[in-house]
């Protein structure tokens, strides 16, 4: 049984406080047990990380692009090994973790050009001999607490831009799936990172708590549930820290009546239960205009039932478990909940068929199958709160403009999308919508490294969005400097050929 440890200074540290099983989402059955930091823990990771700061603020950007290089190199070969890991503890299937792996890894290569990324401005001779430029410095010790769903993707939209950036970083895990965290802190110490500016600290509120407390921390970034990303927005900011806190989501598609509905079904299933439907750009919604509804349902369920779900080290599989048996009747409790308020129930993931065995509620493991929910009233419950699961629910609407509204309506504001042959339907759309992140004919538009991650309204708590330009911004801090030199200067002779270091 697998043992899971926090990392601190650059080595495995085992805590001597409390501990939480890992479980198996396949079979129900616990794989391991991660420790949960103490107050003294965190401090302890926070001291590292203080002490480690100033040698690594002070080294040249071109000594940081080196490490980030060796790094990315290190995870791109290690990747099938990431995969597994958080296939074992998540329950995704291996292709799903692969693309997780991936996509974390292109935040890695933008943090590469971290040099041109820095780069401030210049303006000579604002007066008579006096020069002004900005620089943009690191903030010092900052932290991430991250989700279940993305145990590699989401950190990696955080500490590759901290720390190339010149700050130590401190990784706050889901203890629900945190072997991927140790992986990625042992290949950051053979990519020759120094000791104390990459830390994990498992466990949970306590841990949590002292991080948005700690005085020494200077920013941390969250991605979870609303409630808890208002939490961390509020504690954190009140103790003084610069807060980037990304909540949860329901998503719409909207689909108009000259959209290709082959197009639209098979968005509508790749983007409602990838992942099994744990994620915060899944599709959960997709609005109907008439008179497209019945089609569009029928090629949705002749689609799903077509998919295998099955173990995640299954190459045949196409969606896996559900990450905890406490999610999986949650979001399994929307069933009854829809038809109760007036939805069919078209399919019933209960009954789906696991890897051509029993059916999903007479498996071993936290399975529920793809859900499909048609006419689901506008405003209802399945409707408007996020479910995080693979249900599905339709909604018909008369209009454009009545599926305009039902979006921005909504509590959240974080993806949506659009579907249509209409351009200038489409520019209206992304003109009039109030949502951070569009699709048009893309049903999961995560931007990519280069941009910004995040949404509007109850999806983002802060002002700044994760990775891209904005997360560089999150990590830094400008400078203005104005000067005056009177004098030449002259350094001596050296015929060496110039080198960087």
């Amino acid at each position: 049984m697998k043992n899971v440890t926090h990392w601190i200074n650059g080595a495995p540290a085992e805590g001597g406080g409390r501990t939480s099983e890992i479980f198996n989402p396949v079979t129900g059955k616990v794989s391991g047990r991660v420790h949960l930091a103490s107050v003294d823990e965190v401090d302890a990771a926070v001291a590292a990380a203080a002490a480690a700061y100033p040698a690594w603020r002070d080294a040249s950007l071109v000594r940081r692009s080196q490490v980030l290089f060796r790094f990315r190199e290190l995870m791109d070969a290690n990747r099938d090994e990431l995969a597994r890991l958080i296939s074992a503890e998540h329950g995704k299937v291996h292709s799903d973790a692969l693309g997780e792996v991936a996509r974390g890894l292109e935040v890695v290569e933008f943090a590469c050009g971290i040099p041109h990324l820095l780069k401030g401005g210049f303006s000579e001779g604002v007066s008579t001999r006096v020069d002004s430029y900005s620089i943009r410095q690191p903030l010092g010790v900052v932290a991430g607490i991250t989700p279940f769903n993305f145990p590699a993707m989401v950190p990696m939209w955080m500490f590759p831009i901290a720390i190339a950036a010149g700050n130590a970083f401190i990784l706050k895990p889901s203890e629900k799936d945190p072997s991927a965290s140790l992986l990625m802190a042992s290949l950051w110490k053979e990519a020759g990172l120094p000791d104390g500016i990459f830390n994990v600290v498992q466990g949970g509120k306590v841990a949590v708590d002292r991080l948005l407390e700690h005085p020494d921390v200077r920013a941390v970034s969250f991605v979870g549930s609303t409630p808890i990303a208002r939490y961390v927005y509020e504690t954190a900011t009140s103790h003084g820290k610069r807060v980037q806190a990304l909540g949860g989501a329901k998503n719409h598609m909207l689909v108009l009546p000259d959209a290709d509905l082959d197009l639209v079904a098979d968005a509508a299933v790749s983007a409602g239960f990838g992942s099994a439907g744990e994620r915060c750009m899944a599709i959960s919604v997709v609005l109907a205009v008439d008179p497209v509804g019945d089609e569009l349902v029928d090629k949705i369920v002749a689609r799903v039932s077509a998919l295998t779900v099955g173990p995640g080290d299954d190459p045949a599989s196409e969606m896996g478990p559900l990450v905890t048996e406490v999610h999986r009747d949650k979001v399994a409790s929307y069933l009854d909940l829809g038809v109760s308020e007036g939805a069919k129930l078209v399919v019933d993931g209960r009954r789906t068929l696991i890897a051509g065995g029993a059916a999903a509620a007479e498996t071993p493991g936290f399975w529920l199958g793809p859900t499909v929910l048609d006419h689901v009233p506008a405003g209802s419950r399945v409707h408007r709160e996020e479910i995080f699961g693979p249900v599905l629910a339709i909604v018909r609407v008369s209009s454009y403009e009545e599926g305009l509204k039902l979006i921005n309506d909504g509590e959240f504001g974080n993806g949506t999308a659009v579907f249509t042959n209409d351009g200038g339907a489409a520019r209206r759309f992304q003109n009039e919508v109030e949502v951070g992140m569009i699709g048009v004919n893309v049903p999961i538009p995560v931007p990519m490294a280069f941009y910004s991650f995040g949404g509007w309204k109850a999806s983002l708590f802060g002002d700044t969005h994760v990775h891209g330009t904005e997360g560089v911004h999150f990590y830094t801090r400008g400078k203005v400097v104005t000067s005056r030199w009177l004098d030449p200067s002259h350094g001596g002779v050296n015929l060496g050929f110039p080198t960087n270091g």
